[in-house]
């Protein structure tokens, strides 16, 4: 029997549905997949340190922070804004600034004043939580002496001056 088949001439025609043929599969999700398997998780929230000593001028302020993981990260964005006892601190102006380093100094701030920092991380993945808030505080304004109320003697000397900040001063240093 397999012989006499072998020897017929057998038309094998395969029809096909013509919703078959024009099918579009969708590799979308398997995409998403592979490439969230090759890419790295964004990164955890930075600490932000408190402010080092000699880190303020009157008008300038150095800004350092950290990572305690091995995290990967492009840049950080540095956020500050000046600390207002006022019930609508919320609506003063907040700066924010793209660094590449753990650290920035911030120049054209008031002399005196308390601001407020955070920052928070960025890589290819995302963003981070920002850090904990840190306040920095600038030094005080050099203080006007007052020439024609200067007074001395042999032993002595009177030197008056005045403070042109807003903010309370907590001790002035006299060189002679």
């Amino acid at each position: 029997r397999l012989e006499e088949f072998l020897k017929k001439e057998v038309d094998l025609e395969l029809s096909t549905l013509p919703d078959f043929e024009e099918r579009i599969i969708d590799f979308s999700e398997v995409e998403q997949l592979m490439n969230s398997i090759n890419t790295i998780p964004a990164p955890c929230a930075p600490v932000i340190n408190p402010q080092a000593p000699n880190a303020a001028t009157g008008t300038s302020l150095r800004v350092c922070w950290g990572l305690f993981s091995d995290d990967t990260v492009e840049c950080y964005q540095l956020c500050y804004k000046p600390v207002s006892n006022e019930r609508h601190s919320d609506e003063q102006a907040e700066c924010t600034l793209k660094v590449k380093e753990t650290y920035c100094t911030i120049t054209d701030l008031l002399p005196n004043t308390q601001y407020e920092f955070w920052v928070s991380a960025l890589n290819a993945s995302g963003i981070s939580p920002p850090s904990e808030k840190a306040v920095y505080v600038t030094a005080p304004s050099p203080p006007t002496i007052k020439s024609k109320k200067i007074r001395s003697c042999e032993n002595a000397a009177l030197v008056c001056w005045e403070s042109r900040d807003i903010n309370p001063v907590d001790s002035y240093t006299v060189e002679l």
